[in-house]
C-alpha cells in the first residue's frame, strides 16, 4: 500500500478515538459544571507516603513521594503513575513541596533526606531542583547551605525569583533567574516553622508557619529585602498549616495536615478569614486546584513516627478530589 494511502487509512481508523476521547473530555468538565462529584485518583505504588501535590495549566498532576518518586497523573488517567525516579543523575531524595510553573516549563521540588529512617553513611544535603514538565529531565538543582536544613515548600514571584521556605532552621530562602546558588532572603527564630509559601495578585508574600500555626505577611522592604513579619488575626484557629495555594486576589487555598482539612484564608488588611472546604482528610498536606476541583491526599505521615502504627501496612494511597465552592 503506497504510504500516503496507508497514512490517510490510519487518520480515519484514529478518528473514532479521538472523538470518544474528545467526548470523554467534554463529559468530565460538564460534570464538574454540574455539581458531579469527581472521582478518587489511586496512586501506584505501596508506602508512597505523599507530602505535596500541585498541577499544571492542562490539568496534569504532580506529587513526590517518601521514597523520592515524582509521580504524575496526566488530565483524565484513572491512575498517577510513577513520572520520575531516583538515579545517580538528578540525585532525588525523599520529597516535600512541589510546583508546577507553566511559565518557565518547570517543576520544582523540594529533595531532602529521609528525616524519618537511621543515618546511612554521608547524607546529601537538601535541595531544590528543577525538572523539565516537556520530559522529566533534570534542569537545575541547587543545594542548601551546609548544615541540617529542610527544604519544604516553594513559591515564584512575578519576577521569575523562586522562594523556598525551610522550616527546621526557620529561613526562607531565593534564587534568582539564572542565578547558580540560593541566597538567603530571611532567617529568625519566629521563622522557625515556616512551611506554605505563596504569593497574592498584589505581589505581597504569604507564609504559614506548621510550629506556631500561624498565617503571616512577610514584610519588605522598597528594594524587596527583608523586613519583618505580620501576624494576621484569624477568624478562627488554624491546625497544623501546611501547602498554600494562590486563588486570586488575597485569597489561598490551605492544607492543613494536623486538622486534617482544606481551608480557605481570605485576607482582608491585617485580618483573614478562615473557612473550611472540606474537611475529615486525614493528613492533608497539600492541596492543588484543577478549575473546580481540588485534590489533596493522606500523606499518612503516622506510619513513619506513631509506636501505633510504624511498621504496620499503610494501605493504598489515593488523590482525594472534591468539588470547590462556586468563586474559588
Amino acid at each position: 500500500m503506497p504510504y500516503q494511502s496507508a497514512r490517510a487509512g490510519l487518520r480515519r481508523s484514529l478518528l473514532p478515538l479521538a472523538a470518544i476521547l474528545m467526548a470523554g473530555c467534554a463529559t468530565a468538565e460538564l460534570g464538574a459544571q454540574q455539581g458531579a462529584a469527581p472521582r478518587d485518583i489511586p496512586i501506584a505504588g505501596t508506602e508512597v507516603f505523599p507530602e505535596s501535590i500541585t498541577s499544571d495549566q492542562a490539568g496534569n498532576l504532580y506529587l513526590g513521594s517518601g521514597a523520592g518518586i515524582i509521580y504524575r497523573a496526566q488530565a483524565g488517567a484513572a491512575q498517577a503513575v510513577p513520572w520520575i525516579r531516583p538515579d545517580a543523575a538528578n540525585g532525588l531524595q525523599s520529597l516535600f513541596g512541589v510546583l508546577a510553573h507553566d511559565s518557565s516549563g518547570l517543576l520544582w521540588v523540594c529533595s531532602n533526606p529521609d528525616f524519618f529512617a537511621p543515618p546511612a553513611g554521608a547524607a546529601k544535603p537538601s535541595a531544590l531542583k528543577a525538572f523539565r514538565l516537556s520530559d522529566g529531565k533534570l534542569a537545575a538543582s541547587h543545594d542548601f547551605p551546609a548544615g541540617p536544613a529542610a527544604c519544604n515548600d516553594i513559591a515564584i514571584a512575578a519576577d521569575g525569583t523562586v522562594f523556598a521556605t525551610e522550616t527546621s532552621g526557620g529561613r526562607i530562602f531565593a534564587l534568582k533567574p539564572g542565578g547558580a546558588t540560593l541566597d538567603l532572603f530571611a532567617a529568625g527564630e519566629n521563622l522557625i516553622g515556616v512551611d506554605g509559601i505563596a504569593f497574592a495578585d498584589d505581589g505581597a508574600m504569604y507564609i504559614n508557619n506548621v510550629r506556631a500555626n500561624q498565617v503571616q505577611r512577610v514584610r519588605r522592604k522598597a528594594d524587596g529585602s527583608y523586613d519583618g513579619l505580620t501576624n494576621l488575626v484569624l477568624s478562627q484557629a488554624v491546625d497544623g498549616p501546611d501547602g498554600l495555594r494562590p486563588v486570586g486576589g488575597n485569597r489561598f487555598l490551605q492544607a492543613e495536615g494536623t486538622g486534617g482539612r482544606v481551608t480557605l484564608v481570605d485576607i482582608q488588611g491585617d485580618r483573614a478569614t478562615i473557612t473550611t472546604i472540606r474537611d475529615g482528610l486525614g493528613a492533608s498536606a497539600s492541596i492543588t486546584r484543577v478549575g473546580r476541583v481540588g485534590y489533596t491526599m493522606d500523606g499518612k505521615i503516622g506510619y513513619k513516627f506513631d509506636p501505633a502504627l510504624k511498621g504496620k501496612d499503610p494501605g493504598a494511597f489515593t488523590i482525594q478530589a472534591f468539588l470547590l465552592p462556586d468563586g474559588v
